[in-house]
């Protein structure tokens, strides 16, 4: 029965409701505007008596349910009594220099005594600021280096459909950057705002959100361009979206430069040429092709023709095929998407997205004109960033730009769909423009260290350290486990795995043994959200935790003190100011911003001291006679070697693409362009370094 009460100028009218829910509750109308239901419940009286651990009574304990107001507080006998409703079952009771008791009753349970134990209160430890140490200064770290993935503060995504049925967790994908000031401005999808930076190291977020439903993406797929002192700002849209402006971006503030696209311009690229004209690339389809179309700078209203650009061709271009593995010609037709727009020597360099972000696969492409809109053609060497393989995998839907020393760097989207197939991380890469105007990217060591922005380096293979990979495979002890989330999975160069502590308190740890002494120059800690109940932006997650050394697993050193940080850092990557010398590393909790303790990489890069392996032995290529955008590439194992790098490409001085393979020796490969003619080479990796390259093939 429901007993509803009807409240109206004044006048309260109480009626009797029969054959209604099943659950009573009261139905409030004020003034016939507000209309909402009071639930009501039945009481509950819980009785007993608080004694101490003599059986004692124990006058002033506070008795609470959990998420309550309700609260007694015991007699001079301990007795008490308090109300609740059938669902207050979890009782709190609390008395100083007791343990605090915390009781799950039976729903049946309504008398009982409480013992409380003894306990001294501790103190929080001291806070105090992070230790510097011969090897990392949290005051002055370099930032030389960098590692994919980026290390920026990912969102959480909204509370909605993608994260309801396997946790919350962070994503973000569909990047371009912009040079604007001497500094560089990040803007990916579903971010509540932006990153910057000044070295392409160590990146800042701008709140900045444009967001109008808690359970919207925030902005998705967003398109920038800089005119002189201004930065100009849209996101992806069908039914129309605001272009926004700001001379003083950092600040999180805009105003709009027009109210509505007129345009139904998904995944958009605003491209303004040297001239002074200004264009506008779109789109994202199966079906349909990706579009350019000349705007007038002052409302962004379209002045030319609306150009199909593209489409994708895989029954001519492997790596446009769809699946994990460009290995699904069946379930749909592979997607295009994520166009921009890069002009170099007066040439139009029209970038593309393909086959779908959820494989690591993911690339882009490039077509070339003489004019911004077209006609374009396909570039023979293709894709122009790609990586398939490896710990970070997948390099599409990006966009290219220009550092203030004239190098090139491609960002781009890198596969993670684990709890979700659009769950995604992002990858900056190296590009150059050879002698010939073919535009490449170099992703051979794109998840190993490389020489970032304040170093000159013009050919994008150079930007590769020499640090090699010291910890694949490599035995792991850790605190604790929860569930299937093991320990070997720290070591194992999969971004898809995970190792998970029991809890996400101070002082769970995971510990890597390199197997003997080495030298360490650098650690990225791949943090993952397991059990997370993070959704969308907040301003109070950060990472805090410690780093030890041991040459012999029972004295330690710290090496990397991060235990006051306040900054969020999912893919944590420290450079270490000096070489160390070390056989065991030791990460240890201090703080996780949500969650239990989870990570799905402690990698760990330098050199061994024996020597790089040798030339690899018997590459075959097998090119398939009915399909010749398939191929079987093969070769003789070498026992000194973790892994290789497949190189191949247009022509002999021309084998820009890379597929880094670990623990196999043979490799499907179905990326090849049908009627291209390529050439193949390898390489074999180890602690010590890399092998010389094998004699080219032709195929």
């Amino acid at each position: 029965m429901i007993r509803r009460i009807l409240i109206s100028c004044g006048i309260a009218f109480v009626t009797l409701v029969a054959n209604a829910a099943p659950d009573d509750s009261i139905k409030v109308v004020k003034g016939q505007v507000s209309d909402y239901y009071i639930t009501v419940t039945h009481e509950r009286i819980v009785k007993g008596r608080v004694l101490d651990k003599n059986h004692q009574p124990l006058e002033g304990a506070t008795v609470m349910f959990f998420a309550s107001p309700m609260h007694s507080t015991t007699a001079r006998d301990g007795s008490f009594a308090i109300k609740g409703a059938d669902n207050d079952i979890h009782l709190y009771v609390y008395y100083p220099g007791k343990k605090i008791v915390n009781k799950i009753l039976a729903l049946d349970e309504n008398n009982l005594d409480i013992v409380m134990e003894d306990e001294a209160h501790k103190a929080t430890a001291v806070r105090r600021p992070a230790q510097a140490t011969r090897w990392y200064d949290p005051q002055a770290p370099l930032s030389r280096t960098f590692c994919n993935p980026v290390n920026i503060s990912y969102n959480f995504e909204p509370f909605n459909n993608n994260v309801r049925p396997n946790g919350s967790f962070r994503s973000s994908a569909d990047p371009m950057a912009v040079e604007y000031k001497g500094e560089y401005f990040l803007f990916s999808t579903n971010q509540g705002g932006f990153h910057y930076s000044k070295n392409l190291v160590d990146w800042e977020f701008v709140p900045a959100s444009f967001q109008r439903k808690p359970t919207d993406d925030d902005q998705c797929a967003p398109a920038a361009y800089v005119s002189g002192d201004t930065l100009f700002y849209t996101g992806s849209t069908y039914e129309g979206l605001a272009v926004w402006y700001s001379t003083h971006p950092k600040t999180g503030r805009f105003k709009r430069a027009i109210e509505k696209n007129v345009l139904p311009s998904w995944d958009p690229c605003l491209f303004l040429d040297d001239d002074g004209r200004l264009y506008l690339y779109y789109g994202s389809s199966n079906e349909y092709p990706l579009k350019a179309v000349e705007l007038d700078r002052n409302d962004f209203y379209p002045v030319s023709k609306i150009h199909d650009v593209m489409m994708l061709r895989p029954e001519e271009h492997g790596w446009e095929r769809f699946g994990m593995n460009n290995d699904d010609e069946v379930t749909l037709r592979p997607f295009t998407e994520g166009a921009y727009m890069t002009k170099h020597n007066g040439k139009y360099y029209f970038q593309y997205g393909a086959p779908g972000t959820e494989f690591k696969v993911y690339a882009d492409g490039v077509y070339v004109s003489d004019s911004p809109l077209g006609p374009f053609t396909y570039q023979k060497h293709n894709p122009m960033s790609y990586k398939p393989g490896g710990y970070v995998q997948g390099s599409g839907h990006g966009g290219t730009f220009c550092d203030v020393k004239g190098n090139y760097w491609h960002v781009s989207t890198c596969m993670l769909s684990l709890k979700y197939k659009f769950e995604r991380r992002i990858g900056l890469y190296p590009v150059a423009f050879d002698g010939d105007g073919v535009m490449y990217s170099s992703s051979a060591f794109g998840d190993y260290p490389n020489w970032a922005e304040p170093m000159d380096i013009k050919k994008p293979a150079d930007r590769f350290t020499g640090w090699m990979l010291l910890s694949y495979q490599k035995p792991v002890e850790v605190s604790s486990i929860d569930s299937i989330y093991t320990a070997a999975n720290l070591t194992d160069e999969s971004m898809r795995t995970y190792w998970a502590a029991r809890s996400g308190n101070p002082g769970e740890w995971a510990q890597v043994d390199l197997g003997a002494v080495k030298t360490v120059r650098a650690i990225q800690l791949n943090f993952y959200d397991h059990k997370a109940t993070q959704h969308n932006r907040a301003m109070d997650i950060y990472h805090q935790y410690r780093v030890y050394a041991s040459e012999d697993g029972k004295s330690w050193t710290l090496v990397v003190d991060k235990s006051d940080s306040d900054k969020d850092c999912p893919h944590d990557y420290i450079e270490l100011s000096e070489p160390l010398r070390t056989r065991y590393l030791k990460y240890e909790n201090v703080h996780m911003p949500t969650g239990h303790v989870a990570m799905s990489g402690f990698r760990v890069f330098g050199n061994g001291d024996g020597d790089a392996p040798q030339t690899v032995k018997g590459l075959t290529v097998k090119r398939d006679k009915k399909d010749r955008r398939s191929a079987f590439i093969s070769w003789q194992p070498d026992t000194d070697a973790y892994g290789y790098n497949i190189y191949y490409g247009i022509a002999p001085d021309k084998m820009y693409n890379a597929i880094t393979v670990l623990g196999q020796t043979e490799y499907d490969f179905r990326g090849l362009d049908a009627d291209t003619e390529y050439y193949f080479t390898i390489e074999a990796l180890n602690e010590n370094g890399r092998s010389p390259l094998c004699k080219t093939l032709k195929y």
